[in-house]
C-alpha cells in the first residue's frame, strides 16, 4: 500500500470515529407556563384572560375547542439512538360552553401513562382486492373496463 493511500485511510478512519460522539444532548420542547402563571388561573376566568396569562396553548382540542393543552418534554438524545424522555409536563385547561375556566389539570411523567398506538387499519369500502386483482393485477388484468356508462365502477 502506498503512503498516500495509508494516510488517507487513516485520516478517513479518524474523521469517522470523531463523528461518533458519546455526548448526550438534552433538548426541551414545548410551551409550558411557569408555576406562578398557572396559580393565577381561577375557575370562571374567560379564555381571553387565560391567553393573556399563559399565552397560546400547544394544542387545542379538535372536537369541541374547549380544552387547551400546554405541554413540554425534556429529551436526552445521542447520535442515532432512540431518544429517552427525561421529563414531561402537561397542563389541561378545560372551559365550559360559555368560555369560562371549568377545570385545570396538571400531569407529569410520573402520573401520566403511555398509550399504545394501534397498527390496525380501517378498511375502505370498495378497496378490497379480489384474489385475481391481488395476484394478477400487475399483469394487465382489470376486471371492469372503464366506459362512459359506468365510469369504471
Amino acid at each position: 500500500m502506498s503512503t498516500s493511500k495509508a494516510f488517507f485511510s487513516t485520516a478517513a478512519a479518524i474523521l469517522m470515529l470523531g463523528a461518533c460522539s458519546s455526548e448526550y444532548f438534552i433538548q426541551t420542547e414545548g410551551n409550558m407556563p411557569t408555576k406562578e402563571d398557572i396559580r393565577q388561573i381561577k375557575r370562571g376566568m374567560a379564555q381571553d384572560e387565560v391567553r393573556k396569562i399563559l399565552g397560546s396553548p400547544s394544542v387545542v382540542s379538535s372536537l369541541d375547542h374547549r380544552t387547551w393543552i400546554y405541554m413540554d418534554s425534556t429529551m436526552e438524545r445521542m447520535a442515532f439512538f432512540e431518544p429517552k424522555e427525561l421529563d414531561r409536563n402537561v397542563l389541561a385547561v378545560e372551559f365550559n360552553h360559555d368560555g369560562q375556566v371549568q377545570k385545570v389539570v396538571e400531569l407529569t411523567k410520573e402520573n401520566g401513562r403511555d398509550i399504545a398506538v394501534s397498527k390496525d387499519a380501517t378498511p375502505v369500502l370498495g378497496s378490497e382486492e379480489t384474489f385475481m386483482e391481488k395476484y394478477f393485477g400487475g399483469v394487465g388484468y382489470m376486471p371492469v373496463q372503464p366506459t362512459r356508462k359506468n365510469d369504471g365502477l
